[in-house]
């Protein structure tokens, strides 16, 4: 599962209003027009432009994604990776409270997300494990080693692992991107793709 995240500058991302991989069209000149009331109650036009602003428009949908000093300010949660609706029940909602926050908190949305990933090992392994133990246990099942790769890189597992929901002071919003991904690709791999074959070994005519 490879998700084109909303990017400063770039040519085409998933758009978060329609989400579709689209070309986008950039403009760096935004100005805002407005009325503004006179001491004799008469309203009169204005204009100014906006600083270090830039707005990109989808070319599917042609909805605009607003941003400030390269940052997206509307929709402000649009450029997170959504859930995989195939995600445990209670870690769709540790997953989703995380997106809630993500642009906000970088920090509160990995330690939310490293919480996610601990109780999806859970789910999967169904025994007491530590974080290290649940990916052990996971390798042998098939778990990529792209993946293993990018847990340690995320301080999921390995000497410098962070503790499920404890915060890490280094923790930047593409730690929280890498996340959104390795869960849902774990989610993939283990639970939507085997459900995917048995309900199409189900459908093959008796």
């Amino acid at each position: 599962m490879h998700h084109h995240s909303p990017t400063f500058e770039l040519k085409a991302f998933v758009c978060p209003h329609c989400g579709v991989l689209a070309g986008q069209t950039w403009s760096y000149n935004i100005h805002c027009h407005y009325h503004y009331l006179q001491p004799n109650g008469s309203s009169h036009p204005a204009m100014y432009d906006l600083g270090n602003t830039a707005a990109a428009k989808c070319s599917n949908c042609q909805n605009f994604t607003l941003w400030l000093y390269g940052n997206m300010i509307y929709p402000y949660k649009g450029n997170v990776e959504m859930a995989n609706p195939d995600l445990p029940k209670q870690v769709l909602s540790d997953y989703n409270e995380a997106v809630d926050v993500a642009n906000l908190s970088a920090k509160s949305a990995a330690a939310l997300l490293r919480l996610a990933l601990f109780k999806l090992c859970a789910h999967l392994v169904g025994k007491d494990y530590s974080m290290d133990e649940y990916i052990e246990h996971l390798i042998k099942r098939g778990l990529p080693k792209e993946l293993v790769n990018g847990l340690y890189k995320v301080h999921c597992i390995g000497p410098n692992a962070v503790a499920p929901g404890v915060i890490d002071s280094d923790d930047k919003l593409e730690m929280a991107f890498a996340l959104f991904s390795f869960i849902n690709s774990i989610c993939d791999c283990f639970i939507t793709q085997p459900r995917r074959i048995h309900e199409s070994i189900n459908n093959l005519p008796k």
